[in-house]
């Protein structure tokens, strides 16, 4: 099946001025287009390859109650052959096929999350969604091109137990296929994970449960803060982590704090990084590798009142994998604090 990339994704928002001012003042997306209609309105802002569709108005109103600021949609860019296919694939097993007010054909996602298949372009260039009432914004034109270069992955989390189940889905409806697999055990807290991938390379998505039989963490404070499954964070790839997140905080992202002792133990883990991890810890960004090579990567606090979606931004030299090191890492550098405070 032809799916070739993430044409755009879509946030509900109560509060779409601040929303959208936070993404452009503060993480340099442009404002592309805004759309107006009946019971909803829209601004489309993009950056790099990454379009978003930030969305509010009455007719958004029910899933911003259960769930709070979020992904609502994750839009993949089709071949016209692969639009059917998908569909019966997902009225196999028993998923809901709709059709969107914009002529779209919607497949379930997870939780209140779908997938609105839209026709695959050769140059994504200034596309615009199908289907609404686009008025092309004035900033577009000379818009600088941002630090932010595309959309590495999209963390999913989704209710313990139905890890496997949700992958499944993924590989049977979207023909994404497994990519790796990860259990994390931190304490007596648990994170099992599932990355599945388009051929393409252009969608992946990183699947997270919490482990069950194991203490409450924070995916289970996220389900119970979300009002079940939904986007986690979305992963923004940029060629140069550093300035950018000090570009980013000077312009009011903030970014989760480090202990210091994370970076006494990095230079114990990457002796090859050591010219390097002064200036990691001055802008707390985190370090992994596995055998291609080195990521670097920060998350950001959640900007939306339930303390929702947040993102991350993640830079690639070589590497492959997500950075569940880090997890242990951080882990054991707090642990390490508590035990010399004791």
């Amino acid at each position: 099946m032809a799916v070739h990339n993430i044409a755009y994704v879509e946030l509900y928002t109560k509060d779409k001025v601040s929303a959208v001012d936070h993404l452009v003042s503060a993480m340099g997306f442009t404002r592309i287009a805004d759309s107006v209609e009946v019971d909803r309105s829209s601004v489309l802002l993009g950056q790099g390859d990454v379009r978003l569709v930030v969305t509010s108005g009455r007719g958004v109103w029910r899933f911003l109650d259960e769930h709070g600021d979020g992904v609502a949609d994750i839009a993949l860019a089709c071949d016209a052959a692969a639009v059917t296919e998908i569909a019966e694939a997902a009225g196999a097993v028993g998923a809901d096929v709709t059709t969107s007010a914009y002529g779209s054909t919607v497949v379930a996602g997870f939780g209140d999350v779908s997938h609105s298949l839209v026709p695959a372009v050769a140059d994504r260039g200034p596309t615009l969604p199908p289907g609404r009432n686009w008025v092309l914004s004035a900033d577009a034109k000379d818009a600088a091109p941002g630090r932010i270069a595309g959309l590495d992955h999209i963390a999913i989390c989704v209710t313990g137990g139905t890890l496997s189940a949700q992958a499944d889905y993924y590989q049977k409806v979207l023909g994404l296929s497994h990519y790796s697999s990860e259990y994390v055990d931190v304490g007596g807290q648990a994170m099992d994970s599932i990355v599945v991938r388009s051929d393409s390379g252009g969608v992946t998505f990183t699947l997270v449960a919490p482990a069950p039989g194991k203490d409450p963490g924070q995916l289970d404070a996220f389900l119970e803060r979300n009002g079940g499954e939904g986007v986690q964070h979305l992963a923004f790839l940029v060629r140069d982590i550093i300035p950018t997140v000090r570009e980013h905080r000077r312009n009011g992202v903030e970014f989760l704090s480090t202990p210091d002792t994370y970076y006494d133990l990095l230079t114990e883990r990457f002796a090859d990084l050591s010219t390097e991890i002064a200036q990691l810890r001055d802008v707390q960004v985190l370090a992994d590798r596995d055998e291609w090579g080195h990521l670097l990567q920060v998350f950001s606090r959640s900007p939306y009142p339930r303390n929702t979606l947040f993102f991350e931004l993640i830079q690639r030299r070589g590497s492959r994998g997500f950075g569940s090191a880090n997890i242990r890492a951080l882990y054991e550098a707090v642990e390490r604090d508590r035990l010399t405070a004791g």
